[in-house]
């Protein structure tokens, strides 16, 4: 859940360059999803767009997917995705907001396509909020013929019943 204290780790991660949140991020999150990463093939991590990836010096969600793998062996392909365009910052956009903006703004790199085709993809991301990021890196990977798509994040927030939310549960594809 995403309460005070995974906030703290992931905002300070996201944006104030404390890197080695990831570990500590990642051990939680393996023990949460451990019967996701025992049936996984590979960690895929949501991309950044390379301006932001420029500007932040790293992709949160990479750091996130190598931390994992690196604890429970898992192989990760961290640029299997990329976002052709740069998205708005997502915070404050309601769920329909959300899945407009991220319409056609992941694809799966060509030269990874092949790699994991049949495979069973773990999504690796730092929050789930709507789900609309997540979507749209299924959708690509499912374009491409994978074998399935699990997402495994380090904290969800759960939607008050005023918010606009297309999708409040797991996401499994």
């Amino acid at each position: 859940m995403y309460d005070s204290g995974s906030r703290d780790l992931i905002l300070a991660l996201k944006y104030a360059d404390r890197t080695e949140n990831a570990g500590i991020l990642a051990r939680q999150m393996i023990r949460a999803g451990g019967d996701i990463l025992g049936d996984a093939d590979v960690l895929v991590p949501v991309p950044v767009h390379w301006r932001r990836l420029v500007q932040r010096r790293y992709n949160q969600a990479a750091l996130l997917a190598r931390a994992v793998g690196r604890l429970s062996g898992v192989p990760v392909c961290v640029d299997a995705l990329r976002r052709p365009h740069a998205t708005s910052r997502l915070a404050g956009f309601s769920a329909k907001e959300r899945a407009r903006e991220m319409r056609d703004a992941v694809v799966v790199r060509p030269a990874r396509g092949r790699r994991l085709e049949g495979r069973r993809v773990v999504l690796v991301d730092d929050i789930l909020t709507t789900g609309a990021t997540a979507e749209a890196c299924t959708r690509a990977l499912l374009g491409i013929s994978v074998g399935a798509v699990v997402l495994l994040t380090a904290a969800r927030t759960v939607p008050s019943d005023s918010e606009d939310v297309d999708r409040p549960g797991g996401l499994e594809y």
